[in-house]
């Protein structure tokens, strides 16, 4: 697990430019949302220039333009320079295309001190780090322990994962030469399975490319599958067409599956083209009965895909059709999609940062008309209430917001009114604050005891309700005084 200062930096620059990722998955890591905020302020020429740039090579799709991002920041070397690490004709087209993307970032780099920020921030992300690492660890276990390989000195490759929260559910799986790179972002469930997906293309593929002489016999089996139309593009070149067959049938093994299940799987994937998985299934069931490391197995397993056999089995196959680009989800909660109230939610966390009260209270208000009792929603308008002093209203919400946790029982906080660990905790803080600053010390302390007893609670959360125990709240100074810390 790594932390990435060039990746930060290039995401910055993008939170500069006005790109809106996925804020909903900053709730733990104040100083980063703040930094957010902060960025959208900025106003010297080098950050001109970076949202001039970006607004000159749009992108459809936010997932495709984080993609090429990631991979840029993946390609280049350590600020100030940001230099490419690789040749031109190595570099990856979309690294490539943001060639002059480079010097603008190594200005605002200055520009904006990133230097100082990272150091600032870079500590909010060990948390979320020490989540990773049992996942990577389980991966690397399980996946050579089946492959019967031992991890080693690798010659120069690298398996790294990189820890980045703006990025939210978004995960990037790049392989640039012998570095293998895998970015994720706040939600590690969301990641793991991708995460595998990369490490067994990283013990993989050496073996395909060694015995990619072998594979010019299998040809006749790529040209039926090349008739798929979900097959990508990028797979239909032999040596990556066999490559991910092979990933897959692994995984799939992996799963353990029951037959039944393993055959339906086996089934959607002869439909989108990836015929070959079938009968590297049927070879790794035999190499799992007690043979050797896959590294000398692997001729035989390529070896056992009989072409002519696979040519008769796939007489007259039936490809699922392309399906249609997802339509675009209307912002609008009242339709009833998660999706839009996510995005209206992230949008209103947006305003906050900003510190912009009436903006955001706004936006949470029209999540709450059609979710009358969304905890973030009413929580977001409560800060939004503190931001523009009204104190009574903000009270009321963030009582709302601890009752409707409270409603679902004890030890629960996952019913659908529930408040999620940070949301509960922050509330209790706010209403303890209030306390504080109305003179009533020991019903304070009963709200920031209550913070500090919600289970999941972020670091964050535990340390401003453990100062408040210890001292009475007072606001900041214009000076910098005062023991205040916001979420």
């Amino acid at each position: 697990m790594q932390q990435s200062e060039q990746l930060f930096d290039t995401l910055c620059a993008l939170d500069a430019a006005g790109f809106q990722a996925d804020q909903s998955t900053l709730g733990d890591l104040p100083e980063r949302l703040a930094l957010e905020g902060d960025l959208l302020k900025l106003q010297g020429p080098a950050t001109l220039a970076i949202r001039t740039y970006y607004r000159g090579h749009p992108e459809a799709d936010p997932d495709a333009l984080l993609s090429r991002y990631v991979t840029f920041a993946l390609s280049v070397g350590p600020p100030p320079d940001f230099s490419f690490t690789l040749s031109e004709d190595e570099l990856p087209p979309e690294a490539l295309s943001l060639e002059d993307f480079q010097p603008l970032l190594a200005a605002f780099y200055k520009e904006a001190d990133l230097e100082a920020q990272w150091k600032k921030v870079a500590p909010e992300y060990e948390p979320l780090a020490g989540k990773y690492r049992s996942i990577v660890r389980a991966t690397v276990v399980k996946t050579s322990a089946y492959l019967r390989e031992v991890v080693g000195p690798q010659n120069g490759r690298a398996f790294t994962v990189y820890v980045e929260p703006l990025v939210g559910s978004h995960t990037d799986f790049r392989n640039l030469g012998d570095q293998y790179a895998v970015v994720v972002g706040a939600r590690p469930s969301d990641s793991a399975e991708l995460i595998q997906h990369a490490y067994i293309h990283f013990m993989v593929d050496p073996m395909v490319l060694k015995d990619r002489d072998a594979l010019i016999s299998k040809t006749p089996i790529l040209n039926i599958a090349a008739r798929a139309p979900q097959l990508p593009e990028e797979d239909k070149d032999l040596v990556s067409y066999v490559d991910e067959c092979v990933v897959k049938a692994i995984e799939l093994r992996l799963r353990d599956l029951p037959a039944a299940e393993q055959e339906s799987e086996l089934k959607q994937d002869d439909e989108t083209g990836f015929v070959m998985v079938r009968p590297l299934v049927a070879g790794l069931e035999k190499f799992e009965k007690d043979n050797p490391s896959m590294t000398y197995y692997f001729p035989d397993l390529i070896a056992g895909v009989n072409v002519a056999a696979e040519q008769k089995r796939l007489q007259g196959i039936q490809f699922a059709a392309l399906q249609p680009p997802p339509t675009a989800v209307a912002a609008n909660p009242a339709q009833g999609s998660d999706s839009a109230k996510e995005a209206l939610l992230a949008e209103g966390d947006r305003e906050i940062a900003l510190r912009d009260g009436n903006a955001a209270a706004a936006i949470f208000k029209k999540v709450l008309d059609a979710y009358p009792n969304e905890p973030h929603a009413l929580y977001g308008l409560a800060v939004a209430a503190v931001l523009t002093g009204n104190a009574d209203e903000s009270k009321q919400l963030f009582q709302r917001v601890i009752a409707s946790s409270a409603s679902t029982g004890p030890g629960a906080n996952s019913g659908k009114d529930a408040a999620d660990p940070t949301v509960l905790a922050w509330s209790h803080i706010y209403l303890g604050r209030m306390d504080d600053l109305e003179g009533n010390r020991d019903l304070a302390v009963t709200e920031y005891r209550a913070a500090l007893a919600v289970a999941g609670a972020p670091e964050s959360a535990r340390m401003a309700a453990q100062r408040g125990v210890d001292q009475a709240y007072a606001p900041p100074t214009p000076n910098g005084g005062g023991n205040s810390q916001q979420p």
